[in-house]
């Protein structure tokens, strides 16, 4: 049997495993090796470490990048060089997602204005998922509409469901506009988040959220399944932790919410069928 790559076991704690791993051999090991770039820089971005530091990583990172599109890949991106070539993957989205963890390191991220709460999730989510639909297949005209929707749709359901774990980072990703809406002029995150008008402004992120998601499923029902199967898992394992979410609410205190791990492997299932 052959031994599982290092990217396909850095893959096998995500939640998105399991639908990486329906997919054919070839698109499966590239999305393994997808996965395993961005999770070695959000593993930076999210290092309690100077931040000096972190920037030297993440430029070290862009080099290797660059290289790897040189033609000269570090011994360690060899993986993903060959998916690189064979799904012809962008530069720009690679570094794109090393922007969007730039945005954490420079200074932790405390109420955003829209803009740049969009331009953040458009680097960390949206540019995975462009790379995603290439190599699923993907045409363009869809592909990218796809990527821009289900990236922001989980982008923003991973904002809403780890508040309590950003703020310990002394991060806050809620808009600044719909915090002032609500009343809340504070950034500091304890300080927002124990406020009683807390469910406000995200409820404006829940209503985004479920906005991406409609528009992302009506993309894929324009598709043949079998190149959607794997955006359709997630988008179906996300939407149910937004529905969640929104039935527990969001005034303290908040019991973290997570998939069961049956229902996910149900999802999986029904879109094998």
């Amino acid at each position: 049997m052959k031994k599982p790559s290092q990217a396909a076991e850095r893959a096998s704690g995500s939640s998105f495993y399991r639908g990486m791993r329906i997919l054919p051999r070839a698109e499966r090991e590239a999305m393994f090796e997808i996965y395993s770039f961005c999770r070695a820089v959000d593993d930076i971005a999210d290092d309690p470490g100077p931040r000096d530091s972190r920037r030297e990583q993440l430029r070290h990172w862009r080099s290797d990048i660059d290289a790897l599109y040189g033609g000269a890949p570090p011994r360690h991106l060899n993986g993903l060089a060959q998916a690189v070539q064979k799904f012809k993957l962008k530069r720009e989205d690679f570094i794109s997602v090393i922007d969007g963890m730039e945005m954490d390191v420079v200074a932790d991220i405390r109420a955003p204005d829209r803009a740049t709460l969009d331009l953040y999730c458009d680097r960390v989510a949206c540019a995975v998922g462009r790379l995603s639909v290439r190599v699923f297949g993907m045409a363009p005209d869809a592909g990218l509409p796809l990527a821009d929707h289900l990236g922001r749709a989980l982008q923003l359901t991973n904002i809403l469901r780890d508040l309590d774990e950003d703020a310990r980072l002394g991060r806050l990703y809620l808009p600044r506009e719909a915090l002032q809406a609500a009343g809340i002029a504070a950034t500091d995150p304890a300080t927002v988040l124990a406020h009683p008008a807390i469910g406000k402004p995200c409820a404006v992120v829940i209503e985004a959220a479920e906005a991406h998601f409609d528009a992302a499923s009506e993309i894929m029902a324009q598709n043949p399944r079998r190149i959607v199967r794997a955006p359709r898992i997630m988008g179906e394992a996300y939407r149910i932790i937004l529905d969640k979410l929104v039935a527990r609410g969001f005034t303290p205190p908040r019991p973290p919410v997570r998939l069961p791990r049956l229902r996910l492997l149900f999802i999986v299932l029904r879109n094998l069928v």
